[in-house]
């Protein structure tokens, strides 16, 4: 892998926020204010701007999720090999307080026959 250095990959930040912001029946300018941030902030995202440092920091503790989830490298391409999805998601499912183990195994299973099925028609068969 290349040494080159990592940036914020805004769309997914983004779409985090926007998963959480769904789920709990806010508005942006909800989020917003919940977050401290300025709603341009949030719409200047969904643009492809990056959030400055400070806003950054507080969305990804507000999601409660390590800022490294969201950094790329700047050179990243679509041939660099992803890790397993249901290995990514794994620890974050069993994290949750709000989860049964028996949840946390039923998403599993639904994530991992999803992605063979898109991997599936991916190549044709």
């Amino acid at each position: 892998m290349s040494d080159s250095t990592p940036v914020v990959d805004v769309k997914a930040l983004h779409a985090a926020l926007d998963a959480a912001r769904v789920e709990r029946g806010w508005s942006w300018r909800q989020l917003a204010k919940e977050l401290g941030v300025a709603a341009s902030t949030l719409s200047r995202m969904a643009n492809g701007f990056r959030p400055d440092v400070t806003a950054f920091a507080t969305m990804t503790t507000w999601l409660r999720m390590p800022a490294e989830s969201f950094y790329r490298r700047e050179d990243a391409t679509s041939d660099v090999e992803e890790p397993e999805l249901v290995a990514q998601l794994a620890p974050l499912l069993r994290a949750r307080r709000d989860l049964q183990a028996d949840d946390v195994q039923y998403l599993e299973q639904l994530i991992g026959a999803a992605v063979q099925r898109f991997r599936t028609e991916r190549s044709g068969g």
